[in-house]
């Protein structure tokens, strides 16, 4: 099946990399796309490269869309052309996928209306206060379904995110077996708690900030 990476500048490297390596190693059709083919910088410095562009994509049947620099995220949710993008490429996509803050720009394209999602623990008012008809996921689980829409939380479920699609639709031994060969059994060194979620810390829409 094929996987469509929708990207943009500032977009987070994990976001993209993470679940395209554990998908990679279960024989998807991988295509990274953006407005134009070529180099996009992703949050934090790292580059990567789009292979097409929005106009030149071959239908996906899988969407999976990144979350990124706040204010470039901001930016992307008042961009027709990414949404555009998005709504043609998720009409009979089997599943429309997103990781961390991806998640505000399905629903800023109306394409989580009706559905229960999930984001970033810090973005999580952002979806509840700017998209009312997009149900929230209890706590902060590391991915959601909702029949056919994965969302993921912050930046490293990604990886648990992809596992899972995986699992959807190879079966738990394709997934049990992209853990094994990308040793995905994490420990890591320290435990935290989330916190609560703080006021939505992106700012405030450019149509918004003209009505007033």
């Amino acid at each position: 099946m094929r996987v469509g990476f929708p990207v943009y500048h500032l977009v987070d490297s994990l976001d993209v990399a993470g679940p395209f390596e554990m998908l990679s190693w279960a024989g998807f059709d991988l295509t990274i796309a953006a407005k134009h083919q070529g180099r996009i910088q992703c949050r934090g410095g790292l580059v990567i490269e789009a292979d097409t562009s929005f106009d030149d994509a071959p239908r996906f049947d899988i969407l999976w869309v990144p979350g990124g620099d706040p204010a470039a995220l901001a930016e992307r949710m008042e961009d027709q052309v990414f949404l555009d993008f998005l709504v043609r490429q998720s009409e009979g996509a089997a599943f429309v996928c997103s990781v961390c803050e991806g998640a505000l720009l399905l629903a800023a394209a109306g394409l989580l209306d009706g559905y229960t999602a999930t984001t970033h623990w810090a973005f999580t008012n952002c979806l509840a206060d700017r998209f009312p008809k997009v149900g929230i996921a209890p706590g902060h689980p590391r991915f959601w379904r909702d029949r056919n829409r994965l969302t993921g939380g912050g930046i490293s479920s990604g990886l648990d995110e992809a596992l899972e699609l995986i699992r959807l639709v190879q079966g738990d031994d394709a997934a049990r077996q992209a853990q094994l060969t990308t040793q995905y059994y994490p420990q890591p060194p320290v435990t935290s708690e989330i916190p609560a979620a703080p006021s939505c810390p992106l700012p405030q829409p450019r149509r918004a900030a003209t009505v007033l």
